[in-house]
This record gives structure tokens, sequence and C-alpha cells, in this order.
């Protein structure tokens, strides 16, 4: 797999606003007409396999997603449009898009508003409840009801108790037939996906959207956190809804009415074991963590309660093949960084004077640093780098203990995902090119050493940005000004929680006084090939 940073740089540029082109004349309908009262099973069916096919296109944008062949209903768009959502957006967007299309009811949160005191709605300790909701009726006008969500919706919205009523998702149960294509996926931290694909062997894998409107793909691991009930974190599955009060008009559109949500209690597959487990529940939220997992009486780790559970109900690693994949993955994620620091040079934040401080948090922000900085895109990528590490680890520990969840019947398991490993790793390249137009050419090997010097700061030059130091890095234009600002956020690089909660408006001179919350000294080990190497001399 070779990876560029601008091969998909002219699909990002042109990824605007779900409006008319100026001047393009209005040829398709965007009317809504609701035709049913209610979403029937092979309507969610339908849904699920819009969302698959989406996701199996390979498409990496919103807007080359919707314009493929993979969406049915691309030729009764009008050529003009040009279809954009961030990751909060994406859920909403394309359950949206899909009920237009097909004359099925949809209703929207449209304000949420904080469980006690909150500095950002968006990371409320507490979560959130719904404020207001507003329904979608025939004559409303679809790319105006988008644009709405657009404004309305983020990753407040989602971040809602299981119990409460009245908003748009529910937590379903960790069952086959309730993760599916479509189940939303919320972590706490502030980033959102959408299941496209279940495998037999339990993982699962999603479609996820940026601030630069990329669409990117990813297996669900614990790069989405648990979290406290109140903060509603992880699988979330659309709510039933039903349109009441309405008058079956001329050619059968359903006029006026309301829609109503369903209860909890009235749906089959709501369940709390997301939350609390499958021992009795915790007397209160409090102890939440208590919750153990235990499935065919072997109690497991969440994570892997989750893959058991959708894989068939027993946990099984074939350590080579996982590996080659997870490895394949991560190249795949190195290419995403490239589009996104490459749409950021297009714009030429690099040119700028850089800020006195930084944003009042780095991971959750607004307008020029949410599109263009990647500290929550870097975080994700080293934590990926470092499960893969941790993986091989446990796969060793699982072979020595003789553990027959383990499918692997060589004799050097060490050496075995060594070559693995390096074959897979040998098909991944990164390119950039400097300031001075040198194209410089990473591989994977040479791309993980430099993961925690990738800088995260729009206002750096693009070798900062790609962590080059010497001959490499003379071409960079930043002034000492800017350099000293790079080295000073190094404690930053280093770690890879993702804190939301905490006030990051550091100065220079803090960072360089190495405050509180300024990160940690040294970053974690990411080193596969050194581990093994070191364990296949065992």
């Amino acid at each position: 797999m070779t990876l560029r940073p601008g091969s998909a740089l002219l699909g990002l540029l042109l990824a605007l606003a779900a409006v008319w082109t100026p001047g393009t004349p209005a040829q398709a309908d965007t009317l809504v007409r609701n035709r049913s009262e209610g979403w029937s099973a092979a309507d969610e069916r339908g849904y699920g396999e819009f969302v698959a096919a989406l996701g199996a296109s390979g498409c990496r944008t919103v807007d080359a997603c919707l314009k493929s062949p993979a969406n049915p209903f691309r030729a009764s768009d009008d050529t003009g449009l040009r279809w954009r959502a961030d990751c909060a957006d994406l859920p909403y967007f394309l359950r949206f898009y899909y009920a237009w299309k097909r004359g099925l009811p949809f209703a929207h949160v449209s304000a949420v508003s904080p469980r006690g005191r909150a500095r950002d709605i968006r990371y409320s300790p507490r979560g959130n409840q719904v404020a207001a909701r507003r329904d979608v009726l025939s004559g409303d006008n679809a790319l105006a009801v988008m644009r709405r969500l657009r404004d309305t919706i983020s990753s407040a919205t989602y971040r809602i108790h299981p119990r409460l009523e009245g908003n748009d998702l529910y937590s379903p149960a960790l069952t086959p037939r309730a993760i599916r294509p479509g189940t939303v996926i919320y972590d706490p931290n502030g980033h959102l996906a959408v299941v496209w694909r279940i495998e037999n062997d339990g993982r699962i894998r999603y479609i996820d959207a940026h601030p630069d409107n990329s669409l990117t793909r990813g297996t669900y691991d614990l790069r989405f956190a648990r979290a406290s009930p109140g903060m509603g974190a992880g699988f979330k599955n659309w709510r039933p809804v039903r349109l009441v009060g309405a008058s079956r008009g001329q050619g059968g559109t359903l006029e006026g009415g309301r829609i109503v949500t369903a209860r909890n209690g009235e749906i089959g597959d709501f369940a709390l074991t997301q939350f609390f487990g499958t021992d009795a529940p915790p007397p209160d939220d409090a102890a939440w963590k208590r919750g153990g997992f235990v499935l065919n009486g072997t109690r497991l780790d969440y994570y892997d309660y989750v893959r058991a559970a959708l894989g068939g109900g027993s946990l099984h690693f074939d350590p080579l093949h996982e590996v080659a994949e997870m490895t394949v993955s991560n190249c795949a994620d190195l290419g995403y960084r490239a589009e996104a620091v490459a749409l950021s040079l297009a714009a030429g934040i690099q040119n700028r004077p850089q800020p006195e401080r930084l944003p009042e948090n780095i991971y959750g922000t607004e307008g020029d640093w949410e599109t263009y900085s990647t500290p929550s895109r870097d975080a994700r990528l080293k934590t990926a780098f470092k499960e893969l590490r941790d993986s091989a680890q446990r796969f060793l520990e699982l072979w020595r203990a003789r553990d027959p969840r383990l499918g692997y019947a060589g004799r050097d398991l060490a050496g075995d995902m060594l070559a693995v490993h390096d074959r897979a790793a040998a098909q991944c390249r990164v390119t950039y090119a400097r300031s001075d137009g040198a194209v410089v050419t990473l591989d994977y090997e040479e791309a993980r050493r430099r993961l925690f010097r990738l800088s995260f700061d729009p206002y750096h030059c693009v070798e900062r940005r790609w962590g080059a130091e010497g001959p490499e890095a003379a071409s960079c234009r930043d002034g000492a000004l800017k350099r000293r600002w790079y080295e000073a956020e190094q404690g930053l690089r280093n770690q890879i929680d993702r804190t939301y909660e905490s006030r990051m408006d550091f100065s220079l001179g803090q960072l360089e006084a190495r405050l509180l919350g300024t990160g940690p000294a040294a970053p974690p080990d990411t080193d596969l090939r050194g581990f093994l190497l070191k364990e296949k001399g065992r």
C-alpha cells in the first residue's frame, strides 16, 4: 500500500458546504416528502446496507462517497452539490440523507444543555440533556435541513446518559443483531464514528469524518474510551420514530403531524451492558467501573468482551494476521494524516505568525485550529502504534501460557510476528514536499520513530509537521520564535491521552517552564520491532 499525501487534496478542497454552487440552476427535487409513518425492519436493513456500501467503496470524502456508485440515490442529486460533514455531523448526515431519499420520518435534537456546570458542553463532566427537538416534515427543504444539522449537531449532542429519554439514539445490547452497520460509536473525548462492517471474528470496522472534510476508516479498539454513564460513551443506535397526526395528501405524501420517539422501555434491544457489565448492576453510577464482563463463564475485559460477543460467543486470535492487519491500518492512518497536513499547508496556515497562546484546549476548539491542527488525530495514531506493540506482547504471553484462544502452530511466534510486520511495513511509504519543494519519502519504521516529533501545530513548517531533523529540516522557514514553540510543545506531543477538560492555553514561557499539564517528559514505547527482536533473542 503506497499512500501519498497529495492524492486526495483536490477532493478535500472541493468538499464545500452542501449548498448550490453559485450559478448552478436548481434541477433536482430537494423537498422532503414523508411517505411512511415509521421505519420498518426492511428500512433499517436498507440503511445498514447503504452505510456498508459507502464503507466498502474506499471513498475518501463525504462528497466523494455520495457521488460514488456505492450511493444508489446519487442520480437524484444535482451535480452542483458539494457535501460536507465532520465527525459529529456524519451520523446525522447519513441518517437524514437516507430518510429523505426513502420518504422516512426524521427528527433531531436541536439543542442540549449541561447537567451541572461545564466549561464546554462537548466535554461536560456529568453529560448533557436534551433542551430542544425539531421535526422534519413534508415540504421542508432537505438542503436547509442538512445545513441546520451542521449548525446544531456537535459531539455534545451525543453526551447523554443512556437512561435519559428524548434523545435521538439509545444504548443497544452488545449482540450481533444490535451492533450493525449504521450503529454510531461515541468517544467521550469528542470523536464520532459509524459502523460499516462486523467481521466474523467480531472486529468492528467504522468510518469517520474530520473537520478537514476527509473520511477515514478504522477498527474499533481502546482509542474509543469508556467513561461514566453520564457521558454517554460507546455504541448508539437510532431510536424508532413514528409520524403521528399526519394526513395523506395527493400522491401519497404524509402532510403535517409530529414525530414521536420510542422510549427506552419500548425498544427490544435497549440495554446498559456496555456501561455496567454483565454482573448485577452496581448500586449507582459512581460505581460503574465495578461492573464486570462474563461470557460463557469466562471473565473478559470490556474490549475483549465486545469482540467475543460479536464474534459468535468466543474469542480467538490469529496473531500473525492481526499484526499484519494492524500494521497496514497504521500505514493507512499515516496516509490520512498526510492528507490533513497537506490541506493545512494549502491554506497557508504555516505562514501566519504564531499566536501568543495555545487554544484553551488543543483537542477541543474551533476555527482554524480545529480545521488544520492534528493533536487528536496524532494522539489516536500514537495510540494505535502503541496498541500494536502491546498486542504483540500479549500474544506472546498467551502463547507461552498455552492459551487455547491463540491460533498459532509455529515454534517462533516472535520471529513470525516480526516477519509479517516487516512484510506489511515494506509496502508503506508516506511522502511530503519540503518548503523548498524537495520530496521526502518516509518508510513505515522511520515514520514510527518520528511519531512523537510530528508537530500537531498548524503554524509550523512542513518539516516540523513531519518531525524532520538535521539536513532534512534545513529548508524550514520558521524563525527562532516558532522553533522555540516547537521545542516547548514536546511534552504535549509525548502524551497520548486526550485531556479535553484541562486548561491548555499555555504561553511559550509556561510551556518552557514545564508547568503541570504540559505533558510527560518521555513518550510511551511504540517500538514493536525492538520488542520482538529482544524477545526473539531470549
